[in-house]
């Protein structure tokens, strides 16, 4: 063979070996960008719960973007019988035959662990699953005993809280704690009795919302002594049949307690009750999706051990200043919510950026009398004042939150990506009777503390901003029936407390109109409209109240 046929000869041989190694090398590559991973959340609750709300936020604040997270609600704190039981089971079922397999399943609190420990072969056969938010000790360290289980305990701690409590309440004789013959509740019924060895000097009972009526319940709240330390542990149902969410049985309770309530879990602090030592459900979910992420990247889950959940210090501090608690009995990095500070932390969003603004004009002026040769510097100093701005005009000046431009802005954005929304519109009632009658500083006043508290509000999913006048408006990034209902609620909860005008309590009451995208309309301009329409329907029909945008209403929009 001649020196140009060998040669020829080793080139086909060397594209003879590499191309096959190439295609396998890209389509290793091109499978991988193709699937990131797939992970599902059962939960034992429903998404009204705001601690499945704080799971789901957990864990989505973790995952990789690429990874797809998809939800099943098992819903037992309202339906928790062997039928609802088999009626999830089916459904669940037939909707894995009908998708792709999951990497990993989050299983959030008892119900859900139980629920995929009975049914682990037929519908998770040597799938990963987590557990977080499990108080049963017993039945976490079982489900742990299997290779293929793991996750995060949720250890609520009575005893901490008993402490927080006497410093709290040192007169205190006797703990009370509010719970129900529910999983959860029967599990924390045992933590709290076995504290009673450590407190022998105090008396321990227990108001079970399972064995008494609406009434009796209500009397039963009431009735607690001032020497008592209240814990809030489950209220799903009373013996009339009445079913409670988070936020009703929170209500109620705080609505009724003569002394301030603690809880043991994150949902729920800052509506009403004083806080205590928590287990943030929120870190628990982001740990339970740390666990997916890394099964997802190959790691054997018989590696990962289960863990303790996260527990933390957590006060209201506008409960402390209702019952007069001095702040200095708090545990040391105790989070305080709703701090109080001076005028400089109140307004510092606001005056933070007028500041530096300042600052910076003032020092572009003095760089340009002291020395041309910084122009380069100077042009970047223009630019970032150009941003601070422009972020300036886009907050409203009295009240510090998002204003009409921003406003437009934002929902332009939205629905320019078809996400799916609800405008809640929000007018102050005989807001020219405040003017006329107190004065204009009087409806400044009522008008910061009305955004004050819509910005409490604020979350990942809901924004407040100033529309004009006495009109304030909100974008709840989502159209879903509950949340919406329960966005509306709170705002009318809004102005259940009475405003300080003119140093002076006074009743300010609010009319509120909702209307969704795409549910109402797609058309940008009709959804405020609709949202406006619906509010004057609420005030000609007694104003301080909410109501949803009716197609009726449409030819008097």
């Amino acid at each position: 063979m001649t020196k140009a046929g060998l040669k020829k000869y080793g080139i086909r041989l060397l594209q003879s070996l590499l191309l096959p190694v190439c295609f396998m090398v890209f389509g290793m590559t091109v499978s991988a960008k193709a699937s990131a991973g797939r992970v599902l959340f059962i939960s034992s609750y429903s998404y009204a719960w705001d601690t499945v709300q704080l799971q789901i936020e957990g864990i989505q604040s973790e995952l990789d973007s690429g990874i797809v997270l998809d939800y099943e609600f098992m819903d037992t704190k309202r339906v928790d019988d062997e039928e609802a039981l088999r009626l999830f089971h089916d459904g669940l079922k037939y909707r894995l035959e009908h998708v792709e397999p999951y990497d990993a399943v989050i299983l959030g609190d008892d119900a859900a662990l139980m629920f995929a420990m009975k049914y682990q072969e037929e519908l998770f056969p040597k799938v990963p699953l987590i557990f977080e938010g499990v108080n049963d000790e017993a039945l976490a360290e079982k489900a742990a005993e299997d290779p293929y289980i793991t996750g995060i305990i949720e250890k609520l701690s009575p005893e901490n809280n008993i402490k927080l409590g006497l410093a709290v309440n040192p007169q205190a004789s006797r703990v009370v704690a509010v719970l129900d013959d529910s999983i959860t509740g029967e599990a924390e019924r045992k933590h709290f009795l076995e504290c009673r060895e450590k407190y022998p000097d105090l008396t321990f009972s227990e108001i079970n919302s399972f064995k008494l009526s609406t009434s009796e319940l209500r009397q039963a709240i009431l009735s607690v002594p001032e020497d008592s330390i209240l814990i809030y542990v489950t209220m799903t149902k009373d013996a009339s049949g009445t079913l409670y969410d988070d936020f009703e049985a929170i209500k109620m309770i705080c609505e009724l307690a003569n002394v301030p309530v603690i809880r043991m879990v994150e949902g729920g602090i800052g509506e009403g009750l004083l806080g205590g030592n928590i287990v943030s459900m929120r870190e628990s979910g982001r740990l339970a999706a740390q666990m997916a992420e890394k099964v997802i990247g190959g790691m054997d889950i018989s590696r990962i051990k289960m863990m303790d959940s996260p527990n933390v210090y957590c006060v209201d501090m506008n409960i402390m200043d209702k019952f007069h608690i001095d702040e200095s009995v708090l545990p040391e990095n105790t989070t305080r919510i709703n701090e109080r500070g001076g005028f400089f932390k109140r307004y510092k969003r606001v005056l933070i950026p007028l500041i530096v603004l300042f600052c910076l004009l003032s020092g572009i002026i003095a760089v340009v009398c002291v020395d041309n040769l910084r122009r380069r510097k100077l042009l970047g100093q223009l630019e970032n004042a150009r941003k601070t701005i422009e972020n300036a005009s886009q907050h409203d000046f009295l009240t510090g939150i998002s204003n009409r431009s921003k406003f437009m802005d934002d929902l332009t954005d939205l629905i320019g990506r078809k996400v799916p929304c609800t405008v809640i519109m929000l007018d102050i009632d005989d807001f020219k009777h405040i003017n006329d009658t107190m004065g204009h500083k009087a409806g400044d006043e009522a008008l910061q503390q009305v955004a004050q508290r819509m910005k409490e509000m604020e979350s990942q999913i809901l924004t407040p901003y100033r529309y004009a006048g006495d009109e304030f408006i909100m974008i709840l990034r989502s159209s879903q029936e509950k949340i919406v209902e329960k966005t509306a609620y709170q705002c009318r909860q809004l102005f259940t407390k009475p405003f300080l005008l003119n140093k002076s309590k006074a009743k300010i009451c609010g009319s509120i109109g909702i209307a969704s995208y795409p549910k109402d309309t797609e058309d940008l301009e009709e959804l405020i409209i609709f949202a406006d329409a619906a509010m004057y329907r609420v005030k000609r029909n007694g104003k301080n109240d909410f109501a949803y945008y009716q197609k009726e209403e449409q030819g008097e929009a």
